[in-house]
């Protein structure tokens, strides 16, 4: 960021600001299909933040001493892809011109690892302001890590987060989540710009809505400055007073005109969510006093952005000399690597907790073990729980706290704010390459099915720990019994889904889901106790790895009988195919914890586990049965639950419910 000067705003700087509006009305016009108002209100803010204070260099757009500018009103994206364009980003004016079409770099709304300088996906609102504190807080965490090994005058990861948002993204409540967990952790780092436009797709907000949210982002101990967003000299001040910290994350209330320069449509919601139209586009070019053919920039804009993208080519290159130096100076060099690098140090999987055949184990208890080993080899593992710590084993045991005063603490306090935390962990993600990790019981996981759908979207890395996985949970009752839950997050593409069956294939689970870089997993796991199968008698663990696996087979020759199951239910599967034996039958049981894994393994091995010619199967598992038919085959039975759950004790649940050694057997002679 350049130094305090007096601040001067030219000729050229206007037609900039013109030239931002322009290009967005006409490439949502040639699309016919897009929001065209939010960038012509909002650019003139976009101007004054980009021009004076990011820092950015768009031959490496990833440089992690870059400002993080986050567009959460994702609908706005014209104005974000002109920015990108003019700043010298790989983002040509044919990029432009093909906006919203088939294999466009410039889709709808932004999509991450899809156009270069984009931070992430956005479009679904109060996401985007969400990830942005995610990202602070991940900035925070590894600035904390580094400061252990003692303190320099160079700061590696001396920037801000700046975050654009609209009334749309405040009103939803995943805003509201995590800007109150933003004013208590004290994220300073972090500045808000909110586009004020005062209109929604339907008019006006007065008919939707009447807080202060200047009062109400104070209450959550936010700093608040307020200024005219039309106003360059206004907009320079604020931000500036905005980057002079006293400890609290930052909101500008920016007054703005969504449409602005539109003779018909500024401050209208016609300006909202669909093409101005050819005239009304003319009659806005002529009130701007634009006179140059569609899709043009000025030279002389252009040579306004080269000098600010030269600046932080240059701030790029200096930092790059000081870190080198600081690297060696501070000895970082390792943390560096996982934290910002994604390095997974060399043996970090040796010398797994591994559990012996003999009294039960509850899987969230074996899940709280693995997170709490790879943690002690990983120091990119940071996340928390939903106020659920000691019950879904979350806590890493030797460890600070995440707060304010102690910024390199692993354990995050999300509270009960499930939707927030999914949210904030994909900005977590996104930050460098941390390991996130998040925790609630698995019925839960219906609040956080917006974020865990853009991380799978993103393909973020981040682990989901669900445990009361079943009716198991007993006592609580159907509200917190999760039934459709299995299928409806096995639906979400790229998102793997593991049920494992014991104690270690939940440590086998944890190892996967570290290993894994181009997706994000959930593993569910149980409150109850589950038998631990000895290894030497029975298949390894180890082969989770692929999926769905023989567990048990036969003791002579094929099988005629194959039961699948997962979770608590492959106990209830062994315990079956005993009494099957005794009376000489010959029965495979399939451990099949992870759909997805087993779905990648090549025909040859599917067809081992699960061979066509057998097709006496019987699926068992307490949840809804939608996907099963799949690996039941078309003769095979589904032992599932398609009903809500109850209140009593989970022992009575499994046996009333049909989910027993004697319902299975009976169900199996009916075949």
């Amino acid at each position: 960021m350049p130094a305090k000067a007096k601040f001067q705003f030219s000729d050229v700087d206007y037609k900039a600001v013109n030239t931002i509006r322009v290009l967005a009305a006409e490439m949502v016009q040639k699309a016919n299909s897009g929001h065209p108002g939010m960038p012509m209100g909002f650019a003139m803010v976009g101007h004054v933040l980009w021009t004076r204070f990011l820092q950015f260099n768009p031959d490496q757009p990833f440089w992690a001493g870059r400002d993080r500018f986050i567009l959460s009103g994702g609908h706005g994206s014209a104005f974000l892809y002109s920015m990108l364009h003019l700043s010298g980003y790989n983002l040509s004016m044919d990029d432009l011109k093909n906006f919203r079409q088939w294999e466009s770099r410039t889709p709808g709304h932004p999509e991450f690892g899809m156009t270069p300088g984009v931070e992430t996906t956005t479009g679904p609102l109060g996401q985007g302001f969400s990830n942005a504190i995610g990202m602070a807080m991940a900035q925070r965490y590894i600035k904390g890590r580094f400061a252990l090994r003692g303190t320099s005058d160079f700061d590696p990861l001396n920037h801000h987060i700046f975050v654009e948002l609209g009334d749309g993204d405040l009103q939803e409540g995943v805003a509201s989540e995590t800007a109150s967990i933003a004013g208590h952790l004290k994220l300073d780092n972090l500045v808000a710009l909110y586009d004020d436009n005062r209109i929604s797709i339907d008019g006006g907000t007065d008919v939707s809505w009447s807080e202060d949210v200047a009062r109400r982002l104070e209450a959550y101990g936010w700093r608040t400055i307020k200024a005219d967003g039309t106003d360059p000299e206004a907009i320079f001040d604020a931000i500036q007073n905005a980057l002079d910290s006293d400890g609290r994350p930052t909101m500008i209330l920016f007054r703005t005109h969504i449409g602005f320069g539109s003779p018909n449509k500024q401050d209208s919601e016609k300006s909202h969510g669909a093409p101005l139209g050819e005239e009304e586009i003319e009659l806005t070019k002529k009130q701007l006093g634009w006179d140059y053919p569609p899709f043009t920039v000025p030279e002389e804009v252009y040579e306004l952005y080269t000098e600010v993208a030269d600046r932080g080519r240059e701030a790029n290159r200096d930092w790059e000399e000081k870190f080198a130096q600081w690297l060696t100076d501070t000895g970082n060099q390792t943390m560096w690597a996982q934290l910002i690098e994604g390095d997974m140090p060399e043996g970090w999987a040796d010398g797994m907790p591994e559990f012996e055949a003999g009294t039960p184990v509850a899987t969230r208890g074996a899940s709280g073990k693995a997170l709490n080993f790879f943690a002690n080899k990983l120091h990119a593992i940071f996340g928390g729980c939903a106020d659920l710590a000691g019950s879904v084993k979350t806590y890493i045991n030797g460890e600070p706290d995440f707060l304010p005063g102690n910024p390199s603490g692993r354990n995050i306090y999300y509270g009960i704010r499930e939707h927030g935390m999914g949210s904030i962990a994909n900005g977590i993600a996104l930050y460098g390459t941390l390991r996130p990790y998040t925790g609630t019981f698995l019925i839960f996981s219906d609040y956080m099915r917006p974020p865990i759908r853009l991380a799978a979207m993103m393909g973020l890395p981040v682990i989901y720990a669900f445990s009361h996985d079943s009716i198991g949970v007993g006592e609580d009752g159907p509200t917190h019994q999760p039934i459709e839950q299995y299928a409806t997050l096995r639906a979400v593409p790229n998102l793997w889904v593991f049920r494992p069956g014991d104690a270690n294939e939940m440590v086998q689970a944890w190892k996967i889901a570290l290993e894994r870089l181009d997706g994000p997993c959930a593993i569910l796991s149980t409150r109850q106790g589950l038998p631990v199968y000895n290894r030497t008698v029975f298949t390894p663990a180890s082969e989770v790895a692929k999926g769905g696996y023989i567990l048990a087979d036969a003791e002579d020759g094929d099988p005629e009988l194959i039961l699948i199951a997962t979770g608590s239910e492959v106990g209830l599967a062994m315990a079956t195919r005993e009494k099957l034996v005794e009376e000489g039958r010959k029965v495979r049981v399939v451990s099949l914890p992870c759909w997805e894994l087993f779905d990648e393994q090549d025909e040859e091995y599917r067809q081992k586990v699960l061979p066509p010619t057998v097709t006496k199967r019987v699926v068992i598992e307490c949840g809804i049965s939608m996907g099963w038919e799949n690996y039941a085959g078309d003769k095979g039975l589904i032992l599932s639950k398609e009903t809500f759950g109850a209140s009593a004790p989970g022992k009575v649940l499994f046996e009333k419910f049909g989910f027993s050694v004697e319902a299975v057997l009976e169900a199996i002679k009916m075949m």
